[in-house]
């Protein structure tokens, strides 16, 4: 297809073949090469299969700072959108690569409604259970067994894993992902941990929010959300270690390592998610994939809700407010981690192991 057709003719191509177009373009300019881990990329290649798009854009972190550089967006006849129509490839991959399909298409559609409804669903059921069942131990448990917690959270968490699992190996035989090495996996992490692809090439920050400002708020508030996530599944993950190998049951005190972990990585979570759902409006919708703007507005708030109501139900340990903090906050937890799949959540996987790719390349 020629580069010279009109804008209006490539409103009829589909996002891998639009994003085909503008990347052959942002290959043959090179401006933009040194400012995100994408450019790089584009360069090391003269064509670009439909797994090459998708890697591409998963690479992506739509930060915007080639769209603002670039001198052949609209009115110019290229009509150039990269952040925009990369981001409609890595949701189309989300979704094409997902199990069970059609679940992650659903929630993007009714991201909202779908997770108020999970939440009040899940609320009823742990309200129930704690009515009709005996509890009898302390803390939290005094409320809810932990054997009843045990049967309704282990199924929700291993679905999550298994259907993350059945959709990145579907993406990484996309990709032609290839064995994976230690110093690929030590090169990915390391740039997912410093979010080094948000910092722009320049290392001034991107201007997701004002085209004429760079910050580094956006990239502080995901780091202050990846932070605070993974300082709270420590923290779960140490008490069933405490409580199955070494035999010390929760509750546990104030100083302990889960309740050390748990608070900073709740509070860490709370100002992250409040930081990302401030921005995202500030940000051009155009930019990005309108079609799904409502179901990743929906995720950011979920995660903002799992961390403050865990706050506050610690904050109202011993008082008559337990049962219902609780079944609030469980119903989130559980929302979330059946709903991680098809939400937002899944681009921190696919992102991964794009980077793991990137290294290979590399």
């Amino acid at each position: 297809m020629s580069i010279e057709q009109t804008p209006q003719a490539f409103e009829t191509l589909n996002p891998i073949d639009e994003a085909r177009r503008q990347i052959e373009i942002c290959n043959a300019c090179r401006y933009c090469e040194g400012y995100c881990a994408v450019f790089p990329a584009i360069t090391k290649q003269k064509t670009f299969g439909d797994g090459d798009i998708s890697q591409l854009a998963n690479l992506c972190h739509n930060c915007r700072g080639c769209y603002y550089a670039c001198q052949y967006t609209e009115p110019h006849e290229f009509a150039l959108n990269l952040p925009g129509v990369l981001a409609q490839v890595r949701q189309d991959s989300w979704q094409d690569h997902a199990w069970p399909r059609g679940a992650g298409q659903a929630f993007h559609r009714s991201g909202v409604a779908i997770a108020c409804a999970v939440i009040v669903g899940f609320m009823v059921l742990l309200l129930a259970v704690q009515a009709i069942g005996s509890a009898g131990g302390d803390g939290f448990y005094a409320t809810l067994s932990h054997n009843a917690m045990v049967a309704i959270f282990v199924p929700a968490f291993l679905f999550p894993v298994l259907s993350i699992t059945i959709s990145l190996r579907r993406y990484w035989a996309h990709i032609g992902g290839q064995k994976v090495t230690l110093g690929a996996l030590t090169h990915a992490f390391g740039d997912a941990a410093k979010l080094k692809n948000l910092s722009g090439g320049h290392g001034e920050g991107c201007n997701f929010e004002d085209e004429d400002r760079f910050t580094h708020l956006r990239r502080i508030g995901h780091q202050l959300t990846m932070w605070g996530f993974l300082l709270c599944f420590a923290a779960t993950s140490t008490a069933t270690v405490m409580h199955y190998v070494f035999d010390l049951p929760a509750p546990y005190d104030l100083l302990s390592l889960p309740k050390l972990l748990g608070i900073t990585g709740g509070v860490l979570l709370t100002l992250g998610t409040a930081k990302l759902a401030w921005l995202k409006p500030k940000g051009d919708r155009s930019l990005g994939d309108t079609r799904v703007w409502g179901g990743e507005m929906a995720f950011i708030l979920l995660l903002f809700v799992v961390a403050v109501t865990g706050l506050v139900l610690y904050a109202a340990t011993g008082t008559a407010a337990v049962p219902l903090l609780l079944a609030l906050h469980l119903g989130t937890v559980l929302a979330f981690f059946l709903l991680m799949p098809f939400s937002k959540m899944v681009h921190g996987f696919y992102r991964l192991a794009a980077l793991v790719r990137d290294a290979q390349q590399k």
